[in-house]
C-alpha cells in the first residue's frame, strides 16, 4: 500500500484503500491508515464497522451503493458513500438529520461499463444541484465513476477526460469545485502508468493490487508490469494433506456432472500420484484461483469439500499430514477470509 500510495501522490492522486478483499480485515485497515490511505474503504457495513472498532481514525467509506434500509447503521458507521438514485438521496437526508449529522456523497457516473451511476450527464448534474441546494444533511463531495468490474471497459484516456467533463459542468452548476473526483478502482491505474491521468483526478479505489500484486488483473488482464514490484505472496493459503495415491487421471464409468452440476473436460494422462487436501471449492471458489508454491504441483479438480493435487513431478516427495501452500488470486482472498473453516493467521504486527 505504500508503494501505491507514493504511485498515486505522484500524480496528485489519494487513495481509498479498499478491504473487502479481506472480509473488511481490521489489520488491513490499520495497515492502510499507517501507509498513507486517506480513506478506508468497503462494500460491506459490517466490515467497516470493524476497521471503526479496531480504532482507525479515517473517514470510512462505502463503495457498494446503499440499500435503503441499511440507511441507519450507514449514516452512523460511515463518513462518505457513493450513491446513484435519487429516491435513495432523499432518504438518507431524512436519516441524517435524525441522527444530526452531515453524510458525504459521491454521485457515481456510469461511463459505460452498466454498473451502478446515472448514464445521462444531465440527469446527474440535475441530481448534483439537487444535493446541493435542497439537501441539509448530505453534502455533496464530488463525482466517481466504476470501470472494468461489470462491463470490462478499459479505463483509458477517453473515458478519465469523459469523467472529468462530468465533473466539470457539476461544478458549473453548483458554483464551487468538488472536493473529489473519484477515477476507479485498481484498473484505473493504467492512464496513470501511461502518464495521461487527467490532473481533476483526485482519488482511486484500490485493494485487490495490494493483496494479489502481479497476480491481480493489471498483469493477467492487460499486461501491464508495473505491479510486478508487489508482493504476489501477501496471503498464503496452507492445507493438510489427508491422501496421497496413484490413480487414473480421468474417471471411469459413465460420465454426468459434477457436485456443482458442470461436466468437466478430463485429459487422460495416465496414472499419476496424486494429494488430496481437507479443502474445497467451498472455502476458495475456482480452482484456477490457487497457485501451488511447490514446484510441479498442478491443482487438477475438486468438489466442495476436497482439492485434488498431481504431485507426479514434484520434486518433494508428499506425505499425508503434510501441508501444502499456495500463492492466492483475488477471488480466492475474498472466499477464503469469508470462510468460518479457515483459519486467519496473521504475521507482522
Amino acid at each position: 500500500m505504500r508503494t501505491v500510495v507514493g504511485w498515486c501522490k505522484e500524480a496528485g492522486i489519494d487513495v481509498a484503500g479498499v478491504t473487502k478483499a479481506t472480509t473488511g480485515m481490521a489489520t488491513a485497515a490499520l495497515d492502510y491508515e499507517e501507509c498513507g490511505a486517506k480513506w478506508i474503504a468497503s462494500s460491506r457495513l459490517e466490515q467497516l464497522e470493524r476497521a471503526k472498532a479496531a480504532g482507525v481514525k479515517l473517514p470510512l467509506l462505502m463503495i457498494r451503493v446503499p440499500m435503503i434500509s441499511e440507511l441507519e447503521d450507514m449514516v452512523r458507521v460511515c463518513d462518505y458513500s457513493l450513491q446513484s438514485s435519487l429516491d435513495t438521496l432523499k432518504a438518507l437526508e431524512t436519516e441524517a438529520l435524525k441522527q444530526d449529522r452531515t453524510h458525504n456523497v459521491i454521485l457515481m457516473a456510469d461511463l459505460g461499463d452498466l454498473r451502478e451511476g446515472f448514464f445521462e450527464k444531465e440527469e446527474l448534474v440535475d441530481v448534483a444541484e439537487y444535493v446541493e441546494n435542497k439537501l441539509d444533511g448530505v453534502h455533496l463531495a464530488g463525482i466517481g465513476t466504476n470501470l472494468g468490474c461489470v462491463g470490462s471497459v478499459k479505463p483509458t484516456e477517453e473515458k478519465m477526460l469523459m469523467l472529468c467533463d462530468w465533473a466539470a459542468a457539476v461544478e458549473e452548476a453548483i458554483g464551487r469545485p468538488l472536493e473529489i473526483v473519484s477515477g476507479g478502482a485498481t484498473s484505473s491505474l493504467i492512464p496513470l502508468f501511461d502518464g495521461v491521468m487527467p490532473k481533476k483526478i483526485n482519488m482511486l479505489r484500490i485493494g485487490a493490487l495490494v493483496f494479489c500484486g502481479p497476480m491481480e488483473d493489471l498483469r493477467t488482464c492487460y499486461g501491464r508490469e508495473e505491479a510486478d514490484v508487489l508482493s504476489d505472496e501477501v496471503f498464503i493459503l496452507e492445507a493438510e494433506v489427508i491422501e496421497t495415491n496413484t490413480k487414473p487421471t480421468h474417471p471411469i464409468g459413465e460420465l454426468g456432472v459434477d457436485a456443482f452440476g458442470q461436466k468437466p473436460h478430463y485429459v487422460d494422462r495416465g496414472r499419476r500420484r496424486r494429494a488430496i487436501l481437507a479443502i474445497g471449492r467451498a472455502d476458495y471458489g475456482d480452482i484456477g484461483d490457487l497457485v501451488p508454491q511447490l514446484e510441479g504441483a498442478e491443482v487438477v479438480m475438486a468438489s466442495g469439500d476436497h482439492t485434488i493435487v498431481d504431485i507426479e513431478d514434484c520434486k518433494e516427495f508428499i506425505r499425508v499430514g503434510d501441508i501444502m501452500r499456495f500463492k492466492l488470486r483475488y477471488s480466492a482472498i475474498l472466499r477464503l477470509t469469508a470462510s468460518e473453516n479457515v483459519t486467519i493467521k496473521e504475521k507482522g504486527r
